[in-house]
């Protein structure tokens, strides 16, 4: 039984000597005699199904969970409580797992209900080192597992069997799992694999470095003669590594990699597809599936995931014979255009041919920039899809354009008078820190440039006018960016720790009895894990995204509106924490992972209205605060006696 995480790509498929880590794991728990294997995953079943290659050497069933139950949670819903056997639990993403029948044999020896299994010490004075994410137990252990919910081995299970008088021992390796996480524990593993195993599989011919370490290498490379490598490597089929290149161990190169000349490649994974350009310095880095990395790049322990962009294909030539052949065409279709266009913005004349040519590098400019920033726009979009915290930035453009729209009849009274110069600074701008954002590979550092080449936009075609009208929708603008990583590592952890505890002291106000363990709140039976997408962060982005088109719409002060801005984060946090505890109450009552999924769904969604009528109460106080009272003058009435 396995268990393997979920990220963008599942660490289970990341490549390791051609094949993915699952699918050795596999071959190895085959040729060790194991015939039934359960593959737990959250929402990646039909994809691991697709990428590793299963023969009829054992029966593998792929197991999708929907919400996050713990590693016990796992064998509980791999089981269903109906099984005899000796239960074994590994983590997927394992390069070179101990042998089973030793681990049985320490099991039955020791006579443990659960055996927990750790690596040896890394030579820092201690006898144990970190868990190696396998665990041996009798199915007597789904006595102590709960019928539903989040439950963990080490947090839950364990202490459960301590309490019940079961005994649990713990094993100490004598080599290294090769479990990973992270990108350094990735390339330690493949280190370890490829340290470890003499022969690595048929395709591969065994040769030697010149320090005589062993290089495995593939019939189909280019490799030029210069080149030097120091194993341990491996190179795949259709690799082109030119002239001067240094390689060296442990390193992978994959399949249809090529490496241009002068370029060194130290402790390194490149995927598939990659393409290295010359002269790059590659330092402990994993390399994308075709991910082309630009000429002079020295990047040192990064995942690099830079795009190769479409080339236009043709000569030269032939493009400005295209061009000349339809000059008439588009000159009359831009003139039906901008005619049209002069008669809703009346204050902009495109009569004269001058004009005409004005609107022509107008959009000249604007299919330039998006030409440029194409793979960023799509690396925006994919984002948007993918990721629940920055879901809300789709609607950041289209809440723009809406807003612009509104304030189009003081848009079009801008007399339109470019402003070329600061329009170049503003440009060279923008593209010194993008620059700066691909040499140092921060991806938020070219983000942000769009949104100030968009802003140099708006200067070079409309000018300064125009530009203190809509200066800030492009501020708002902001809020489709995501941020950097390091901000949002640095805040996720401390979110999820307040939404915890914050849910906690909600239920302990209203009458409830709750244990906090980590991040798991257990209240009565149900047992409610607080996981990382629950930290808040998506309502923050959200509610952000909310209170600016607020700020944009209302006719307020300026301080009114930033107030309304700085409440977004007091908000968010508050809506989250009322989310967490109507869930936690609503597990209590409701029976069935479908219905507790509908609830957690629902709860989100729910969020968004009572965040509007906080947003709209906070308006009503700041009126009643800062409006004076009208002063009440008597007014008398006479009468005239006739």
């Amino acid at each position: 039984m396995e268990r393997c995480p979920a990220p963008r790509l599942p660490k289970a498929l990341w490549p390791v000597a051609g094949k993915p880590v699952l699918e050795h794991l596999l071959d190895y728990l085959a040729n060790q005699g194991v015939n039934q294997v359960t593959i737990c995953s959250i929402g990646n079943s039909s994809l691991l199904k697709k990428s590793v290659y299963l023969d009829n050497k054992m029966n593998v069933k792929f197991l999708d969970e929907q919400l996050p139950t713990g590693t016990a949670g796992c064998i509980r819903n791999a089981t269903c409580y109906e099984t005899d056997s000796l239960l074994l639990v590994l983590s997927a993403n394992m390069t070179c797992p101990p042998k089973i029948n030793s681990l049985i044999s320490v099991h039955h020896e020791n006579r443990s209900d659960l055996t927990v299994v750790f690596n040896p010490a890394c030579g820092n004075g201690k006898l144990m080192g970190e868990p190696a994410e396998i665990y041996v137990c009798e199915s007597s252990v789904l006595e102590h597992i709960p019928k539903e919910g989040y439950f963990d081995i080490k947090e839950g299970l364990i202490p459960e069997m301590l309490r019940a008088g079961k005994t649990v021992h713990a094993v100490i390796l004598a080599k290294h799992t090769g479990n990973f996480r992270d990108r350094q524990e990735y390339l330690c593993a493949i280190a370890n694999y490829l340290e470890g195993t003499p022969q690595l599989n048929r395709d591969l011919r065994v040769c030697k470095g010149i320090d005589l370490q062993t290089v495995w290498m593939a019939d189909d490379v280019n490799i030029d003669p210069s080149v030097k490598i120091q194993g341990p490597v491996t190179i795949m089929d259709g690799a082109h590594i030119s002239k001067d290149t240094v390689i060296i161990g442990p390193t992978e190169i994959g399949k249809n990699v090529t490496i241009a000349e002068n370029s060194v490649v130290i402790n390194s994974s490149i995927w598939d597809g990659a393409r290295i350009g010359s002269n790059c310095q590659l330092h402990e880095c994993i390399i994308d599936y075709d991910t082309a990395v630009p000429d002079n790049t020295f990047a040192q322990k990064e995942f690099i995931l830079f795009k190769a962009r479409g080339i236009l294909k043709g000569s030269v030539s032939d493009i400005i014979g295209v061009v000349k052949n339809n000059a008439s065409k588009l000159q009359h279709v831009l003139a039906l255009l901008l005619y049209t266009v002069s008669k809703k913005l009346p204050n902009m004349t495109f009569s004269s041919k001058k004009s005409i040519l004005a609107g022509l590098a107008a959009i000249l400019v604007l299919i330039a920039f998006f030409w440029s920033y194409w793979p960023n726009l799509k690396d925006l979009w994919y984002i948007w899809q993918r990721s629940d915290e920055y879901s809300s930035g789709l609607l950041v453009p289209f809440i723009a354009v809406y807003i612009l729209l509104s304030r189009r009849h003081d848009i079009t009274k801008c007399s339109c008078k470019p402003a070329v110069f600061w329009a170049l600074f503003a440009f060279i701008l923008s593209q010194g820190i993008r620059l700066f954002g691909i040499f140092f590979m921060y991806r938020s550092a070219e983000r942000l440039s769009i949104v100030l080449s968009i802003a140099a936009v708006v200067l070079l075609l409309f000018g300064w006018r125009l530009f203190q009208k809509v200066f800030t929708v492009l501020l708002f603008l902001c809020l489709m960016l995501p941020w950097p990583n390091r901000v949002q590592a640095a805040v996720a952890l401390p979110l999820q720790r307040w939404a915890t505890s914050s849910s906690v002291f909600c239920l302990e106000i209203m009458g409830y009895e709750v244990i906090q363990e980590g991040n798991i709140i257990r209240i009565g039976d149900a047992t409610v894990a607080v996981a990382e997408a629950c930290n808040g962060l998506r309502m923050v982005t959200a509610f952000f995204v909310i209170s600016g088109l607020v700020a944009l719409l209302v006719k307020r002060a300026w301080w009114e509106k930033l107030i309304i801005l700085m409440s977004s984060l007091p908000i968010a946090l508050l809506c989250n924490t009322t989310r967490l505890t109507i869930t936690a109450i609503a597990f209590t009552v409701l029976n069935g992972e479908h219905w507790e999924k509908i609830f957690h769904d629902f709860g989100g969604y729910a969020m968004m209205p009572l965040a509007l009528v906080m947003i709209v109460a906070e308006l009503w106080l700041l009126i009643k605060l800062t409006t004076p009272p009208t002063e009440e003058q008597a007014i008398i009435v006479t009468r005239q006696n006739r």
